[in-house]
């Protein structure tokens, strides 16, 4: 899933990539999908996007926005982009295809759900997008420890550190992906409740957030996760389904996996109490 590295890789890729290209056509919902969520009516995506300019594209959270003339196309997170510059390589199912005037194409598929939605600046309301676009990036400056502190208060006591990182919408764009790598290094078990863990320790978690999203974005997105033209990130995940079998990098021990919250955890049970 596009989370806080990934869409802040894409989003610069696509800059590279598209930007200043003119749409010749657009298709969405050709190949229907039952969790594709669009704007409107897909079918009517053409008639909106057609011979708009491609402006800059924008990270927010775990969505991609990108202007096209006095529209806007934003891409959420459960959504996976690709950059063909042959049209022929374009394939048969997708579930959003923009091509441009110089027949190169922007595809959009859909795995388990994701947004693609095309709409007039200032139409989406939808409370994830506003959310996303409005809260302060844990990648800017301007999220210090007192921003970090401001979303604890006695609400979030009884919830668990991962529920607390990524549920409500806390923090855009930081899901159950990143948080495993940040957790172990803040040396907090997921499950853990937030009413249990010091000063001390909290601060060491608003270290791990920043820290470890920096250096997932600077390399390039995760190991897991694949960028605008299907390469893999270029962060090696400590704590995921590909580094599963492979020991603790602290204390050698084996790690381990569990299903809380709706998905998988991956943590070790001696550095993370």
């Amino acid at each position: 899933m596009m989370e806080i590295p990934e869409s802040n890789t894409i989003s610069k890729q696509i800059n590279e990539t598209v930007r200043g290209k003119t749409i010749r056509f657009a298709a969405a919902d050709q190949t229907p999908h039952k969790f594709a969520w669009y704007f409107g009516n897909p079918e009517g995506y053409n008639e909106l996007l057609a011979g708009e300019q491609i402006g800059i594209s924008e990270a927010l959270g775990g969505m991609i926005e990108t202007v096209a003339g006095d529209c806007r196309i934003l891409i959420s997170d459960g959504a996976a982009p690709r950059y063909y510059e042959d049209l022929t390589e374009v394939p048969e199912k997708h579930q959003l295809c923009i091509e441009f005037e110089d027949e190169t194409a922007l595809v959009c598929t859909v795995q388990m759900y994701g947004g693609l939605w095309a709409y007039r600046q200032g139409d989406n309301q939808n409370e994830y997008y506003i959310a996303a676009r409005d809260k302060i990036s844990p990648l800017s400056d301007e999220f210090d420890f007192d921003c970090f502190c401001s979303l604890k208060d006695e609400t979030v006591l009884k919830l668990s550190a991962k529920a607390f990182l990524a549920t409500e919408q806390r923090i855009p764009g930081l899901g159950n992906g990143v948080l495993q790598d940040i957790l172990f290094t803040a040396g907090i078990h997921p499950k853990r409740k937030m009413a249990d863990i010091s000063d001390d320790e909290f601060k060491k978690l608003y270290n791990a957030v920043k820290t470890v999203l920096k250096k997932m974005t600077d390399d390039g997105g995760r190991d897991t996760e694949k960028d605008l033209f299907g390469r893999y990130g270029g962060y090696v995940t400590m704590f995921s389904k590909k580094s599963l079998l492979v020991p603790c990098p602290v204390c050698g021990s084996d790690k381990h996996k569990g299903n809380y919250l709706g998905g998988t955890i991956y943590y070790c049970e001696h550095c993370q109490k």
